[in-house]
């Protein structure tokens, strides 16, 4: 079957920088492949096969040591190929998966087990049919007990609506893309002071500073609409900040990022020594090696 969007950049850069030792990379995925794990009937896109030996692969050309694999739409609620790639990691993966209201305790166990520590709500319209939020909350408060985290992806605009119920959620809440704020407008501006609100009133309220290349509109190599951004964050909440690769970047149409070129933003958005620690080492193996 042939993908509906770019396939992931075939030879990615070596960095110029250096991630510190124990650096992860705490969102990505794997897809497939196919043949083993179908994707979902339901999907609103179809990907290109991404393995997870071609994950390890690169997270090592990188220079990251760990990864944190995140169950992507277009695998429904089958966290198969997601499980297979965290028990042959050795260790070094742990998984946001995606889960049903009926999922078993059973089912629960296992996949902690393997490494899952979270699950995933999405809240984008063109991605995924929303779920219920009553159906959401049930699952928060049976992941709870498991020391899970929720993870949350939603658009800009729908915070004011989703405001309440983010808020309610019994776990650590971990949100995808910075809220995917409109990077044309300011950093000062209401929209993304709202978020920053989101975080500054609830402690529990964690954020990835991930995908530039969803957010911009200067594009690439410098993604400099989005810097700002990133750093705000990275600056004002250095112990609740997670970065990503997003590899494969899944649903992506306007261009393919180099992944090297990715690793290469870091400095410009934590900007000391510390902070770059705390983002890519300390803040991840707290929230995912935790345990």
């Amino acid at each position: 079957m042939d993908p509906d969007w770019l396939c992931f950049h075939p030879n990615p850069s070596k960095p110029q920088f250096t991630p510190p030792p124990g650096a992860v990379d705490t969102h990505c995925h794997v897809f497939g492949p196919e043949s083993r794990f179908p994707y979902a009937p339901e999907r609103k896109y179809t990907p290109c096969d991404a393995t997870k030996d071609q994950l390890f692969a690169l997270r090592d050309h990188l220079g990251f040591e760990r990864n944190v694999i995140v169950q992507a739409s277009c695998h429904g609620n089958d966290n198969r190929a997601l499980v297979d790639a965290l028990v042959h990691s050795q260790g070094r993966a742990r998984g946001v998966a995606s889960v049903e209201r009926d999922v078993s305790d059973a089912e629960l166990k296992l996949m902690h087990e393997a490494g899952v520590r979270g699950t995933r709500f999405n809240f984008v319209r063109r991605l995924v049919d929303f779920t219920p939020r009553e159906v959401l909350a049930e699952i928060a408060a049976r992941i709870a007990p498991l020391g899970w985290h929720v993870v949350i992806y939603f658009e800009a605009q729908d915070l004011p609506e989703l405001w309440d119920f983010f808020t309610t959620l019994p776990t650590t809440v971990v949100v995808d893309h910075m809220g995917r704020p409109d990077v044309t407008k300011p950093v000062d501006g209401p929209e993304f002071q709202l978020f920053l609100k989101l975080l500054s009133e609830h402690e529990n309220i964690w954020s990835k500073v991930t995908c530039p290349e969803r957010l911009t509109q200067s594009g690439p190599p410098g993604y400099d609409d989005v810097v700002p951004f990133a750093r705000r964050l990275v600056d004002t909440f250095p112990d609740r900040v997670l970065w990503g690769t997003d590899w494969p970047h899944p649903n992506l149409k306007s261009h393919m990022p180099d992944d090297g070129k990715l690793v290469d933003l870091i400095p410009r958005i934590a900007t000391t020594a510390e902070l770059r620690q705390k983002l890519l080492v300390d803040n991840p193996m707290r929230l995912y090696w935790g345990d």
